[in-house]
């Protein structure tokens, strides 16, 4: 026996639930309208995946901008600290002329004050018009003159690690010191005297200790 009319009926119940769940199962993804006691802003507060990447990139390039002032200020206060030292040396008409940035690198590296090696140069050699005479490239009279290096740049890193502690092996006599207690370590009072005395009123005509430091760039 054949039930002509409930198929059909029975095909449309189906099409109704599925309908019905289709809104129940369905994420909400988006909203058009306040609901309720919803106000816009709050719904505006749901970020898309779009909106957390572009607000991390600009969190990043922000810092990125800071980081790149930051590092191009420092360059450009070793670049005025450099010029001042081969300014000084140009002046007095002394061969370490050009040498200024890279003594003026290796102090910063080191910890030291920026000025220190050139002044010693000069009261060592004469900025290097009076190097040593038995070994080459020692301007600075490291090891009493009795030790020479393949080029000025290794004698200026060399006395700079050294003087600033950082070498192991003569850190005992300069580690943790001032200015003047690293030049009276270098040549004590009892054989030059005065020394620190000279060496520091150099550095003050060189430059002022904080060069640049406080001005706006």
């Amino acid at each position: 026996m054949k039930f002509c009319g409930a198929k059909p009926l029975f095909m449309e119940n189906k099409k109704l639930i599925r309908f019905v769940e289709s809104f129940v199962l369905l994420p909400v993804m988006t909203i058009g309208m306040p609901l309720g006691n919803i106000s816009k802003d709050s719904v505006n507060l749901v970020l898309t995946p779009q909106s957390v990447l572009s607000q991390k990139l600009n969190t990043e390039a922000s810092s990125l901008f800071a980081f790149n002032q930051a590092v191009d200020k420092e360059a450009q206060i070793l670049k005025l600290k450099a010029d001042a030292i081969d300014a000084y040396f140009k002046e007095h008409d002394m061969p370490l002329e050009g040498t200024g940035m890279k003594m003026a690198k290796e102090a910063q590296k080191q910890g030291l004050d920026w000025r220190l090696l050139a002044a010693i140069a000069v009261r060592e050699s004469t900025g290097g018009r009076n190097d040593c005479i038995k070994v080459k490239n020692n301007p600075f009279g490291w090891g009493s003159c009795k030790i020479g290096f393949n080029s000025l740049d290794e004698a200026i890193e060399t006395l700079a690690l050294n003087l600033s502690g950082n070498n192991p092996s003569t850190a005992r006599h300069y580690d943790n010191k001032t200015t003047e207690e690293i030049l009276k370590e270098y040549n004590p009072p009892s054989i030059v005297p005065h020394y620190a005395k000279q060496v520091m009123s150099i550095m003050d005509d060189i430059g002022d200790i904080n060069l640049g430091e406080q001005t706006e760039v």
